[in-house]
């Protein structure tokens, strides 16, 4: 659903957010988290995970296809 670009950007955001909140509870390093994000099909969905818990991201051709930053429109 998202390229890996906008996965790390997404769990980057939600690390700040995280961290904003100055909860006493939180570790002092990176937070791990997850979040299940459900698209508009049954099929559509992604999985996002704190950017330390991921150290050797799989890549969907189709995701990163989509990610109009990183892909050239065609003419």
């Amino acid at each position: 659903m998202f390229s890996m670009r906008q996965k790390r950007e997404i769990a980057e955001a939600i690390q700040r957010i995280l961290r904003l909140t100055n909860h006493a509870e939180l570790p002092k390093g990176e937070i791990e988290f997850t979040l299940q994000v459900k698209g508009a099909q049954a099929w559509s969905w992604a999985v996002i995970q704190n950017n330390g818990a991921v150290t050797n991201p799989g890549v969907n051709p189709w995701n990163e296809k989509q990610d109009r930053l990183t892909t050239p429109e065609e003419p």
